[in-house]
């Protein structure tokens, strides 16, 4: 258990930002999965509607350190390369 003021104030600081990682981490999640059910149902074009949608929120999430950055550029491009099959 924290004793010193900053040590508490570390903690309170910690779950403030914990909070808002675990919600962005959930949505991105959420993006992917959108997309990844549209692939599934085979329409292309919601599918790119839902890649559209979801790469900033990806990318967001690497600026901002929940995701690292090779992990967001490699779940995108798996994506993209996902849907361009679909058209082949």
């Amino acid at each position: 258990m924290a004793n010193t003021p900053s040590a508490k104030k570390a903690i309170r600081k910690i779950a403030r930002r914990t909070a808002v990682n675990r919600s962005r981490r959930s949505s991105i999640r959420t993006m992917i999965r959108k997309v990844e059910e549209a692939i599934a149902t085979g329409d292309r074009d919601a599918a790119m509607q839902a890649l559209t949608k979801a790469q900033p929120h990806i990318m967001r999430g690497a600026s901002v350190g929940v995701l690292h950055r090779n992990t967001a550029s490699r779940k995108l491009s798996r994506l993209s390369r996902r849907i361009k099959a679909m058209s082949a």
